[in-house]
């Protein structure tokens, strides 16, 4: 009874326990290590999703820096906001092989991508409008206007 137990204590704990993703410093700085693998890369979608006959190319920045990823178009329908100016994009999980210089791509880092999951969806993001701001453009336009004035006063003479 106790040794059962026992192993149960062992081995519930293991089937929880989940891998960390890598970041995408750890992939650029140790390429040789991850070649050819398959990870979990975690991160915001960017850009543009840039559709290639039935794949896609999109880019997931994990805050530091950007990978692309190659991945089948089927994958990517969840995908709704790519981050810019004026949007966050979804954050994904993507599951794929590691690829740090691919022949079929030029040479370039990637990762091909064989599932990827969202895991929160992005959303459109409102700058605020900048009091500073509005006083220099109206400063600024009142300058052009009085130096357009001086000019024509100028002309005049």
């Amino acid at each position: 009874f106790f040794f059962v137990i026992l192993c149960l204590m062992l081995v519930i704990p293991i089937s929880y326990c989940h891998a960390q993703a890598p970041s995408s410093l750890e992939l650029i700085n140790n390429a040789k290590q991850y070649d050819g693998k398959i990870i979990t890369y975690k991160g915001e979608v960017i850009g543009d999703v840039m559709i290639r006959g039935e794949y896609a190319w999109l880019h997931v920045n994990d805050g530091i820096i950007a990978i692309g990823i190659w991945a089948p178009k089927t994958l990517i329908g969840d995908i709704r906001y790519a981050g810019d100016y004026h949007k966050k994009g979804d954050i994904v999980e993507v599951f794929g092989t590691f690829h740090r210089s691919c022949l079929e791509h030029g040479g370039d880092l990637d990762i091909h991508a064989s599932e990827i999951k969202k895991v929160t969806s992005g959303s459109p993001v409102v700058q605020p409008l900048s009091r500073k701001k509005v006083y220099i453009s109206i400063y600024f336009s009142i300058l052009v206007l009085l130096f357009y004035a001086l000019k024509k006063i100028f002309q005049r003479r």
